[in-house]
């Protein structure tokens, strides 16, 4: 028998038949996506030619393909009595059940059912977020995570949607191979029933099927993140040209975006989607400029976690908003994912948090290695030293770069960037009195400098000028300066384990 489209691997169906002939009475399937599940539980029925019953809180028991329900079975006690009574042979996938399993009556009696079937074939079928089942169902119970659709799946379910709607009007396909891998990718991490909303709103909004459509993707995605409230969704911004110097980093990412548009001749030529950067530096060196850079650059929607907001109070809950925090990145991948000052994370990698940190440093460096979805990780650190020896090994991450203070040609670009924006024409000013004035100066800090001078400018209803520019500097003390020694240490500790980004 062929598996429909959106259905996981034959294995599994396998696998579930094994456990129904081995008696287990309960199977919970980890999964909230109800098309996939349906299919999957009707696929069982039917390749161990059972009777399918479907139990909801709104219609009761029905029998699959029969649209009337058992009179009085909306209760799911007076449904579980009808099943333990009729003691029929089945399979009866139980939908909305999870708010009654708190009941002790109701896990009375799907124990007495689970019972049930050690003798007669069939099992109860549960769905979940998880199988987190009170502890006497535990012994009747086996726990399935159903694997998300894959590549193939979204591209028959395009083919069937283009063709179901073509019956009532005019679709047309716009894209072409690498557009519609584009598409796929994009794809990857939603449900069928999430894509099939998303795709048929693009097809009847305008009849085509366009390279921009993507847009309802990204946007579904976004709303994934804002759901979850663990990450935080960045709009694409910034741009590679406002970023001066770092000419390194730059040649680096450039080699690597290739892999976005032709994902399919990398695989072939042995290249895995890239997994990330760490980017260590002084504060206002342009580290987190970097990481909004490469999403507008690689055209990726941005994430940003912020480690010190996952930690929680109660035991246990830091861990799972971690975890749950690495479950909507892959969601949501293709994407580039931001951590900055990581150290944050770590810092306390010790017994003065209860092992908390050292936990999360565990679960963060098993998700390194066996993530899932093309995520790429820019993680962003000023303290070196306060890093775990273990994430600086290599193979964590592609490469560590070194982001030092700019020089006074990358100075001089940098006054130039943000003259331009804020309307004032570079031309006009003494760029290069400037850069030399700036010695020492972060971007950050440059950039301070020109917001002082503005405001000295607005305040005196006079025109910012060099001078202006030029007293702010005199006047700012660069943390490079004040952290002399914290700076020199990082320079030393970067010569042979970094690679300069400059």
């Amino acid at each position: 028998m062929q598996s429909p489209p959106g259905f996981p691997h034959k294995d599994l169906t396998k696998e579930i038949n094994l456990l129904i002939r081995s008696r287990y009475g309960i199977i919970c399937l980890d999964s909230t996506d109800s098309d996939q599940i349906q299919t999957l539980i009707t696929h069982v029925a039917d390749s161990m030619n059972l009777p399918l019953f479907i139990w909801s809180l709104t219609e009761g028991l029905r029998r699959s393909g029969n649209d009337k329900p058992v009179y009085g079975t909306e209760d799911i006690n007076l449904a579980l009595d009808h099943i333990r009574l009729a003691d029929q042979a089945g399979i009866y996938f139980l939908k909305d059940i999870q708010p009654a399993l708190q009941e002790h009556l109701t896990v009375l009696k799907l124990e007495e059912v689970s019972r049930q079937f050690t003798r007669q074939d069939g099992c109860l079928f549960i769905s979940g977020t998880s199988c987190d089942l009170p502890e006497r169902l535990k012994p009747y119970c086996a726990c399935i995570c159903p694997p998300p659709p894959v590549t193939a799946d979204f591209h028959d379910l395009i083919k069937n949607i283009y063709r179901d709607l073509n019956e009532r009007q005019k679709i047309q396909c716009d894209l072409d191979r690498h557009q519609m891998q584009n598409l796929l990718r994009n794809l990857n991490g939603l449900s069928l029933m999430e894509a099939e909303k998303i795709l048929t709103k693009a097809m009847v909004e305008d009849g085509h099927l366009a390279p921009d459509d993507i847009r309802h993707v990204i946007a579904a995605k976004k709303e994934i993140v804002e759901r979850e409230g663990l990450l935080e969704y960045f709009p694409r911004e910034e741009d590679m040209a406002d970023i001066a110097g770092i000419a390194n980093l730059k040649q680096w990412l450039a080699k690597r975006r290739r892999i976005l548009t032709e994902p399919q001749r990398a695989r072939e030529f042995g290249l895995d989607f890239p997994r990330g950067i760490l980017l260590l530096g002084v504060p206002g060196a342009g580290k987190s400029l970097c990481a909004k850079a490469v999403a507008m650059d690689w055209q990726l929607p941005l994430l940003k976690m912020d480690p010190s907001g996952l930690y929680n109070k109660y035991i246990g809950e830091s861990e799972k908003n971690f975890s749950r925090a690495m479950q909507t990145a892959e969601k949501v991948a293709p994407v580039i994912l931001w951590i900055d000052e990581i150290e944050k994370a770590f810092a306390s990698a010790g017994s003065e948090d209860g092992g908390v940190s050292q936990r999360i440093l565990g679960i963060f460096l098993s998700w390194l290695q066996d993530r899932k979805g093309d995520i790429f990780v820019v993680a962003t650190a000023n303290d070196v030293s306060k890093l775990p020896p273990e994430l600086l090994r290599k193979g964590r991450f592609d490469e560590i770069f070194f982001v030092d203070l700019p020089d006074a040609a990358v100075r001089r670009k940098i006054f130039e960037i943000h003259l331009k924006k804020r309307g004032r024409n570079p031309a006009d000013f003494d760029l290069d009195s400037l850069a030399a004035a700036a010695e020492d100066f972060s971007g950050s800090e440059i950039e301070q400098a020109i917001v002082a001078a503005l405001y000295t400018a607005f305040a005196g209803n006079i025109a910012v000028s060099t001078e202006l520019i030029l007293n702010e500097c005199r006047q700012t003390v660069p943390l490079s300066r004040t952290r002399a020694e914290d700076m020199a240490n990082l320079r030393q500790w970067a010569v042979s384990r970094a690679v300069p980004a400059q």
